[in-house]
């Protein structure tokens, strides 16, 4: 099927520059299951959310903005518990014999908001799409299946095959042990024919399947979404509906809250809140553990740090010149744990012993040390920068790292601020940021490979810093396709442990989930992955 191309200047990301929110918090003891009757409540919850980067198309869209989005307006195959735990939404079986063909059965009857079916079709085309062009950055999730090309534009490249309208097949090039549990991620949402008729016009207006549909998108404003009367899936709509606002800074959103002028804070309480929120919201406040990393990209294009023996003194030296515990503790009122690994410690397999993870605890004197040998191969001039988004409570902890790599190697250093993600976004990917740059990572399914294949892998989406080793390029590929999943863990064990002898990012920490919500809604919660799960939250008219 030939289809119609969309023109896109940028295709954004979900993870460097995404902060959230985890966990599992309720006002009213939601159980995060889904389904009950719609329309349980009629009120119209409002959650803090920003502008979407990109289109809100499922090939294109992979920051935080357009992310909750369509989280909300398509049903994938499978969906997240709060828990992190897989349930089947569009899905009606997942099998395979050998973890390479895998044969994939939808339920029957189920359709888009436009009333047209949703079909095996459905999924494969819009798979084949996602994975035609290099210029979507949501490309490299494909890399495993047989037919993927990650350098050419090429139509119905997949290894994909409708045996009926129900009924398709997968043929990996490899065996993936997890890859059910990755269809949960909004790439794999289906498409509907209007789609291909005009990309550019859906990418304004998207019809989805899933338990919201979009009602109206006021740019910079708010995205109201109001539930889909067409989806009965496991995640019905138990509000009246949600409208995503955006907020120019934290502290803008957090007085809304204080006053019930908005439910919901997403991605969580600004830094300068984080001392008295428990005490603001009471029973209302949440924090918990979630799976978001977060770290300090440093280009190989910048001066003085290309892939060589200067450059890896250098990396060494900011990276020791760091007090993780000191700006964890206080900055972010302990709210934050120093990062020791590319992971998170909600994901399974996390290892805190990893070779080389000793550059993550604060050294001034070995730090001076390496830097000193820097500066005998080529002296240093100018300033380090750190550029970062101001509409993310990112200024505290900047000044603070700015202040620490002052004090310990005698530098100037100094934040360099963009008025919101998608600015920031803009620039980190036109590659036109003459500076490190604050990175996060949002985890989209529970799994290692997750992080480690869309960061750092050679020509990624996400990678920032443009980094790219072979020998962890073969690491990761090859703990992704192992036979089973601890198997791969120690393979990804090992991918890390060349991250650390390469240091292309700093690891900096994780996030917890320090947010809450307002008196006037019930049944909150936070899922594994930071966002509020918006579908079962209720709300009085």
């Amino acid at each position: 099927m030939k289809r119609n191309r969309i023109a896109l200047a940028g295709v954004g990301m979900l993870a460097a520059g995404v902060i959230a929110l985890a966990g599992c918090a309720s006002g009213g003891g939601g159980d995060g299951s889904g389904g009950g009757d719609a329309g349980a409540s009629t009120g119209i919850v409002t959650v803090q959310s920003n502008e979407p980067q990109n289109p809100l198309i499922p090939a294109v869209t992979n920051e935080v903005g357009g992310g909750l989005v369509l989280q909300n307006i398509f049903a994938g195959l499978v969906y997240y518990e709060a828990d992190g735990a897989m349930a089947m939404d569009v899905a009606e079986s997942i099998e395979s014999d050998d973890n390479q063909l895998w044969t994939i059965k939808i339920k029957e009857g189920t359709t888009f908001s436009d009333d047209t079916p949703v079909t095996a079709e459905s999924f494969v085309n819009s798979w084949q799409y996602a994975a035609s062009d290099p210029a979507f950055e949501n490309q490299w999730w494909f890399a495993n299946f047989e037919g993927y090309s990650a350098d050419a534009v090429a139509e119905d490249s997949l290894s994909l095959e409708v045996v009926d309208d129900t009924t398709f097949t997968v043929q990996l090039a490899a065996p993936q042990s997890d890859f059910p549990i990755s269809l949960g991620y909004q790439v794999f949402s289906p498409l509907p024919e209007s789609f291909f008729d005009d990309p550019e016009a859906f990418g304004a207006a998207p019809v989805g399947n899933g338990p919201y549909k979009l009602d109206n998108w006021e740019h910079d404003q708010v995205i109201s979404l109001v539930p889909n009367e067409s989806y009965d899936g496991p995640r019905a709509a138990q509000n009246g509906g949600v409208d995503l606002v955006s907020y120019g800074t934290g502290e803008a959103a957090y007085a809304d809250l204080l006053s019930d002028n908005l439910d919901v804070i997403n991605p969580g309480v600004p830094p300068s809140a984080l001392a008295t929120y428990k005490d603001d919201l009471g029973e209302n406040a949440v924090d918990q553990p979630a799976a978001i990393w977060e770290g300090l990209t440093i280009p190989a294009r910048l001066d003085h740090f290309a892939n060589d023996e200067e450059g890896l003194l250098r990396r060494q030296a900011i990276s020791y010149a760091i007090d993780r515990e000191e700006i964890t503790d206080v900055i972010f009122e302990g709210t934050r744990t120093p990062a020791v690994d590319y992971t998170s410690p909600v994901i399974e397999g996390w290892n805190d012993s990893l070779a080389g993870s000793e550059v993550t605890h604060a050294d001034a004197a070995k730090a001076k040390d390496l830097w000193a040998q820097a500066d005998a191969i080529s002296p240093w001039s100018g300033t380090f920068t750190i550029a970062y988004n101001a509409d993310g409570g990112h200024q505290p902890w900047v000044d603070a790292v700015s202040n620490q790599l002052k004090n310990t190697l005698g530098i100037d250093a100094a934040g360099q601020s963009f008025p919101d993600l998608a600015t920031l976004r803009e620039e980190i990917k036109n590659r036109t940021l003459n500076a490190a740059t604050r990175s996060g990572w949002q985890f989209d399914y529970p799994g290692a490979y997750n992080i480690l294949g869309a960061l750092f892998i050679t020509g990624a989406g996400s990678n920032d810093g443009d980094y790219s080793d072979p020998e962890y390029d073969k690491l990761v590929q090859e703990g992704a396709t192992a036979p089973s999943v601890e198997e791969g863990q120690k393979l990804f064990d090992q991918a890390q442990e060349v991250l650390f002898a390469d240091l292309p990012v700093l690891p900096l920490w994780y996030r917890s989930t320090n947010a809450g919500f307002s008196t006037l809604v019930d049944n909150v919660e936070y899922g594994w992955d930071s966002w509020p799960i918006v579908y079962q939250i209720t709300k009085a008219e």
